[in-house]
């Protein structure tokens, strides 16, 4: 019987903020699928309870920190066979709320941590002739929907997995984007506790009608990391209910209503 390709036995994946509301079903997913899993967050209590070979512990805004840590990793047990960089952190801010601290932090933490969590684990990827990455962005990346610092830094991420693809592609390393729109993690939870009606202005935006689960986001990254995905690079996939797709709340109220 042929192996499936979209399982992951034998290999080895890193997921950075693994204790996170999609980190820890994207840690669960990736282990069901056979991997095992090296679990990287800020402090070691935010991954208790998870099904980990190991755990990587540094906190991402701290690019030099974040650098050391996968260094030491890598010097201690090798280069593991994908890493899914997850962690990510934002504001609910528009324009005039930004100042140069809040857009220096937001860039610290999804850009530039994530390239000190990268950098060096393409490189022995590339060293050994094989590896794969996938970036958690967001659909903040491909449209304007607030939060610009924010936005400006997951679209960086796209930038850099193409640029991983393009130059580490002939060493076998492979790069993709995952662009989820809205996901239901309790970071929605305090929002909902002080406006029960946020839905109600929130999901007709959707042409799903509803928000995205955080497994359909770890699934998406789990094709990508897979060999099912073997042709598959530099490309951006939206998890979004359909949000990039059309602007259905202007069909709705514009168009319909005519």
């Amino acid at each position: 019987m042929t192996a499936s390709p979209f399982r992951l036995d034998g290999k080895t994946v890193l997921i950075s903020g693994a204790g996170g509301g999609i980190g820890r079903t994207l840690v669960e997913t990736f282990h069901a699928a056979g991997a095992e899993v090296v679990g990287a967050d800020r402090d070691a209590t935010l991954l208790d309870g998870l099904p980990l070979l190991r755990t990587v512990l540094f906190d991402q805004a701290d690019a030099k920190a974040t650098r050391a840590a996968i260094d030491a990793d890598i010097a201690a047990h090798g280069v593991v066979d994908a890493v899914i960089a997850n962690a990510g952190f934002t504001r609910a801010e528009h324009l005039g709320q930004l100042n140069d601290d809040i857009w220096a932090s937001e860039m610290a933490i999804n850009l530039g941590g994530a390239y000190a969590l990268v950098d060096s684990i393409t490189a022995a990827m590339a060293a050994r002739g094989a590896g794969n990455v996938v970036f958690i962005s967001s659909v903040n990346a491909l449209a304007h929907f607030g939060n610009p610092a924010y936005s400006a830094a997951k679209a960086g991420l796209i930038a850099y997995a193409k640029a991983i693809a393009v130059e580490r592609g002939g060493q076998g390393v492979r790069a993709n984007v995952v662009a989820p729109g809205s996901v239901r993690t309790p970071a929605w939870d305090h929002r909902l506790a002080a406006n029960p009606n946020l839905l109600d202005n929130v999901l007709p935006h959707y042409p799903l009608g509803r928000m995205v689960s955080p497994a359909e986001v770890a699934n998406a990254a789990l094709f990508l990391a897979s060999d099912a995905a073997s042709g598959v690079t530099g490309v951006t996939i939206p998890v979004d209910a359909g949000l990039t797709a059309g602007n259905l709340r202007f069909v709705n109220e514009v168009l319909r209503a005519q």
